[in-house]
């Protein structure tokens, strides 16, 4: 028989909470059997966890990961999901670098302000002394 786990150890063992574990159940990411009111996960239920919260750090959304999840298929090749993973990932890797190099930018930009606010300043406070005779 396959391990099973309880909504609490999951959420211990991923430093999560229930609450979101109960998201993505309601999401339909993950597929609790119940025994009363009891959500039984199965190994299968925390390996999906794992992998959903792995796509989250990478930037994936929900929808992303899902369908990356999905794709899995033990009987089959999985080198489409393999190349989908990869494909999301320098997807968001291009996508950051764009953000990093506008960030960039817009530091370099702000450095230019101040400079011209601080040279101002100065000028201000040293007023110019005229030729008076």
């Amino acid at each position: 028989m396959s391990r099973q786990y309880s909504i609490s150890e999951l959420a211990s063992e991923f430093d999560i909470t229930t609450r979101s574990i109960r998201f993505y159940e309601e999401k339909g990411l993950l597929r609790p059997t119940r025994n009363g009111q009891t959500r039984i996960y199965s190994a299968a239920d925390r390996t999906k966890l794992r992998l959903i919260l792995r796509g989250k750090r990478l930037g994936l959304s929900l929808e992303e990961s899902r369908d990356i999840i999905e794709m899995y298929d033990p009987q089959r090749d999985n080198s489409p999901q393999l190349q989908r993973l990869i494909d999301k990932i320098r997807e968001k890797r291009e996508m950051l670098q764009r953000q990093l190099r506008d960030i960039e930018t817009l530091l370099q930009d702000l450095d230019d302000a101040e400079a011209r606010c601080v040279d101002a300043l100065q000028t201000i406070k040293t007023p110019i002394t005229s030729q008076e005779s």
